[in-house]
């Protein structure tokens, strides 16, 4: 034991005495190195008093070491994990100017980044009047507030009438008018300020409705957009060549734009003829050489889209949503079945028949559409359960069953009545009086998964012409509550009765309402809203 002892002592007296070598070794290297520096700046020092030929090898040294050094900050750069540990000699400038560049440049791409992905965004409309940008700001502004973004529609027309007790003539849209020019300028100022302020707020679009015809307003809108406030923007420029087309538009401007509720027809027509001549000379339409900005061209009314630089999220589903947009007069009717047998027991969902009273109005409605002038054909959307069927037997046009026109599922509640689920599940009674349009029924469905299943029978119907639709009621609230762009909180409470034809016609953007109740006897299955107590 004592020799392994003294053994082990000598291995570390000779393994202190390498390292000590060692250390000594690199110490003395070390200085020799700084030493040829020094004789090396000697030398260059005293360069003055030396010939011509050793003048000229020191400069070949010194241009040597310095192409060298040059290779090395190369070198360097590239090896970006590298350039933190090693650093050439003389290489603190260069390397500073590349940091500076480089910090400027990934803090660009953090910007940019984060505006393309996560920053809400701003829609500007361009185009002259009558090209329907309106009617495309509204309907997309409704398309994308069910989809869950929400959206809402700045009218430059509307802050300019704000600013005016009564318009006058199309002489405030004269170019050289100085006054009428202030008063636009300050009115799509402050729908952009409006705008920008609702999407600061936390909401996700905004869309800025005017002409935005010229070049420099269009730059100045990207600019303030993107570099003041880091939103995203994309403009949509409306362009229409089809006379019937823009005839239709104009004739909807006369009769529906305040600003002509106070002229005759004739007025009407020779003011917006002149104020679309002061527009035309002041146009400018896109130019995708000449603007660097992301923009979809929309012609005759969804005719033809055409992209460019459009990226991200939202603006691709913009632009899938404008590609198969098509924006014509509609008539549409919905109506629930007839009275079933479950609503004269007051029970909840199921898959019951039509009631004694349920097959008079099915037979009622029948005679009501097949006795209308036959215009335009019919087409009858059912959803697959019996009473829709039973309800539109009789109605001479094709028929479609489509499932996503299905009752809202109540899960372990179907078939129950009211009285019976505050019984048995009071707990899931209270939660639905609480919040009945998130609130979902146990292996069921909420009015959040209606609306999400109707998305694409929604995108459908925008484009149909005389539709029946024989629906069921909360079906029926989220398809009335889209048309006429209500409040998703009102949407469970909306009052859809049975034996009912509600009428949808569209002028403009807009939707007006008729509802006939036809002479059927039936019970009334409205609920409202109860007083939740806290």
């Amino acid at each position: 034991m004592a020799l392994m002892s003294i053994q082990r002592d000598w291995y570390i007296y000779f393994w202190l005495i390498y390292c000590k070598i060692y250390s000594t070794i690199v110490r003395l290297f070390g200085n020799h190195c700084r030493g040829s520096d020094k004789v090396r700046s000697v030398i260059t020092a005293g360069v003055s008093g030396q010939s011509a030929g050793s003048l000229h090898r020191v400069r070949t040294r010194r241009r040597k070491q310095s192409q060298h050094r040059a290779k090395h900050i190369v070198a360097l750069v590239r090896r970006s994990s590298l350039r933190r540990i090693v650093m050439a000699p003389g290489a603190s400038t260069a390397h500073a100017m590349m940091e500076d560049k480089e910090k400027v440049l990934a803090t660009a791409t953090m910007r940019s980044r984060r505006i393309n992905q996560f920053a809400p965004l701003l829609i500007a409309l361009v185009g002259l009047p009558a090209r329907g940008k309106s009617q495309l700001a509204h309907r997309l502004a409704r398309h994308l507030n069910w989809n869950g973004e929400s959206t809402k529609v700045f009218d430059c027309s509307e802050y300019r009438r704000r600013h005016m007790a009564l318009y006058g003539s199309h002489d405030i849209f004269r170019a050289d008018n100085q006054q009428g020019s202030a008063i636009r300028r300050q009115s799509a100022r402050e729908a952009v300020q409006d705008a920008m302020l609702w999407l600061k707020d936390g909401n996700s679009v905004a869309i800025f409705d005017g002409t935005n015809i010229t070049r420099e307003q269009r730059r100045e809108l990207s600019d303030y957009c993107l570099n003041d406030m880091g939103f995203r923007i994309l403009f949509i420029e409306c362009v229409c060549e089809d006379q019937e087309l823009l005839e239709r538009n104009i004739i909807e401007i006369l009769h529906y734009s305040a600003d002509y509720k106070n002229m005759s027809e004739e007025e009407a027509v020779d003011d917006l003829r002149k104020k679309l001549e002061h527009y035309m000379r002041q146009y400018e339409p896109i130019d995708a050489g000449l603007e660097t900005i992301s923009f979809v061209r929309v012609e005759n009314m969804g005719e033809t889209v055409t992209a460019h630089k459009v990226a991200g999220q939202k603006e691709s589903g913009i632009l899938g949503y404008l590609s198969g947009m098509r924006c014509l007069p509609q008539t549409l009717y919905f109506t629930r079945h007839g009275e079933s047998e479950y609503n004269v027991l007051g029970r909840i969902g199921g898959d019951a028949a039509l009631s004694p009273r349920g097959q008079l109005y099915a037979r009622a409605l029948a005679d009501h559409f097949n006795s209308l002038p036959a215009r335009e054909p019919y087409t009858v959307w059912t959803s697959e359960l019996r009473r829709t069927k039973q309800t539109a037997a009789d109605i001479r046009a094709p028929k479609r069953a489509v499932r996503a026109l299905n009752e809202l599922d109540a899960g372990i509640c179907e078939g129950l009545t009211y009285e019976e689920m505050q019984e048995r599940f009071p707990q899931e009674f209270a939660w639905r009086d609480q919040d009945k349009l998130h609130y979902r029924y146990p292996w069921g469905e909420s009015y959040i998964d209606i609306m999400t299943r109707l998305r694409p029978v929604l995108s459908a119907l925008e484009d149909e012409h005389n539709v029946i639709v024989v629906g069921h009621q909360a079906v029926l609230r989220c398809m009335l509550g889209y048309f006429l762009d209500a409040k998703l909180d009102e949407l469970p409470y909306m009052n859809v009765p049975l034996h009912t034809i509600v009428k949808l016609t569209s002028y403009g953007y807009k939707y007006k309402v008729e509802m006939t109740k036809l002479p059927v006897e039936c019970v009334d299955t409205h609920r409202k809203q109860p007083k939740v107590r806290l």
